[in-house]
């Protein structure tokens, strides 16, 4: 869908300036933008391997664990059907900890993870279950306490205060958090998607069904 999306757009751009005679513009609007495209991305890779290297780091000295031990009583009740101890919880503390970190290139292998081990709880391959739902929400809405790619692009661009978004960003994240698990716990409860909860045992489908 996004390829259609994508190709929509240059069309669009493309007889927009035959029309109004601006072809030479997007010759260079296009130099322009793939030249600072390469500065930003140069610019990012001091920061991310430096937050990599510290969680990298923070994982090898047991910090995670720790963490996990911390948050324990909030995940367990954000994720009942998951048992303590699998390493499903270990990859989404991961996820969770580079999204807040604003690392989320960095996330994005860490989250692929954590969906692999939670598919492992999973009753069914073609349904997701409450848990990958709430992560899912949880991953795409995350709390970021230190948006590290938006100050690093922001010091790319020549910001002369890289660090004002921090506030901001904090607020903003906390806000759609808060709403992404409050949505998804009540959409689980409502009839029409918990009858269809692949880890529903058979008995409750059953009595749901009479």
């Amino acid at each position: 869908m996004l390829n259609y999306v994508w190709f929509a757009l240059v069309a669009i751009a493309f007889i927009t300036a035959i029309f109004t005679g601006k072809m030479p513009d997007i010759g260079t609007a296009a130099v322009s933008g793939a030249e600072t495209a390469v500065n930003i991305s140069l610019g990012l890779i001091g920061i991310m391997a430096l937050w990599l290297g510290i969680m990298k780091i923070a994982e090898e000295a047991g910090l995670i664990k720790l963490l996990a031990r911390i948050i324990k009583p909030v995940t367990k009740r954000l994720f009942p059907e998951i048992p303590p101890d699998h390493p499903a919880m270990g990859a989404m503390l991961l996820n969770l900890a580079a999204n807040w970190l604003g690392l989320s290139n960095a996330a994005t292998p860490l989250g692929l993870k954590a969906m692999e081990e939670l598919q492992s709880l999973n009753k069914s391959n073609d349904t997701a279950s409450n848990s990958q739902v709430l992560f899912l929400a949880m991953n795409t809405a995350s709390i970021t306490i230190i948006p590290a790619t938006i100050i690093g692009v922001r010091v790319a661009a020549g910001s002369k205060d890289p660090f004002s978004i921090i506030a901001t960003s904090l607020f903003a994240s906390t806000c759609a958090t808060i709403v992404a698990v409050l949505v998804a716990k009540l959409l689980g409860r409502l009839p029409v998607f918990h009858k269809t909860d692949p880890n529903n045992p058979p008995a409750k489908q059953t009595k749901g069904k009479e």
